[in-house]
Parts: C-alpha cells; sequence; structure tokens
C-alpha cells in the first residue's frame, strides 16, 4: 500500500471529480485538512464563484473522503524541526511535510508553496497517481 499526503486543494480536487481512490493507496494528512478545505470553499462562496449549497455539498462528500489524519506530539515536533532547518517563519506547512516525512510515501500537492517547501523534504507526485496503481 502506497501512503499519499494530500494537501486542502488537492482534497477538493478529490472530491470535485468523484473518483474513487485506488484501492491500493491510503491518504493521510493533518487533522486541520477539512476544516483548511472548509476555508478554501468559503472563499470561493465570499468570491461569489460557489453557492453556499454547493459548498455545503462538497463539505459533506469531503466527509467521505477516507483519510488517516494525524497530529501528534511527534508530528508537531518534526513540523518544528523541519521549520527551523529550513527557515520557515510558520508551522501550518511544516506539519504537512512532517506527516509526510512519518507517515507517508508522497506528496501531493495543489498549493504550489507547499510543493516548493517540499521539494528536499518528501517526493512530489501528480493528483492522478491516486486514481491509478502505482
Amino acid at each position: 500500500m502506497t501512503r499519499f499526503l494530500i494537501d486542502p486543494p488537492a482534497l477538493l480536487v478529490i472530491v470535485r471529480q468523484g473518483a474513487p481512490i485506488h484501492h491500493d493507496h491510503q491518504l493521510v494528512a493533518p487533522h486541520a485538512i477539512r476544516v483548511e478545505a472548509l476555508e478554501l470553499l468559503l472563499a470561493e462562496v465570499e468570491a461569489g464563484t460557489l453557492s453556499e449549497a454547493a459548498a455545503l455539498g462538497l463539505h459533506d462528500a469531503m466527509t467521505a473522503v477516507k483519510i488517516r489524519t494525524l497530529g501528534d506530539r511527534g508530528s508537531r515536533g518534526t513540523a518544528w524541526k523541519l521549520a527551523r532547518k529550513h527557515g520557515w517563519g510558520t508551522l501550518g506547512r511544516a506539519e504537512y511535510l512532517a506527516i509526510g516525512v512519518l507517515q507517508a510515501d508522497a506528496l501531493v500537492a495543489l498549493d504550489q508553496q507547499l510543493a516548493a517547501q517540499a521539494a528536499d523534504v518528501l517526493p512530489l507526485v501528480p493528483l492522478a497517481v491516486l486514481f491509478s496503481a502505482d
């Protein structure tokens, strides 16, 4: 089984496409992923590009996506070390990468800043990998 760390924009694409994740794959992410994805939907509603009903429907679909969410002392400590090593001023994206280092084989990131930060930390793979065998 291959474990993939995903970010909130990737989660939204997964639910919008409605395609199932291949049975040989497991998704992992920090506990906050669904709240962060919901914040992205809220921004779309506020911008007038998505109706509230559609946003709430996507939220329901997000809750059905099987994701092993993590966020314990070990991942927070690893996030701290990554942030200090790389000179990052915040821990949000560092926590994603920490969980990737500890629990994932690769990262699927549509957030360009997270993808750039992952360059020497974790392999980056395209979203399409989630829907097919390795």
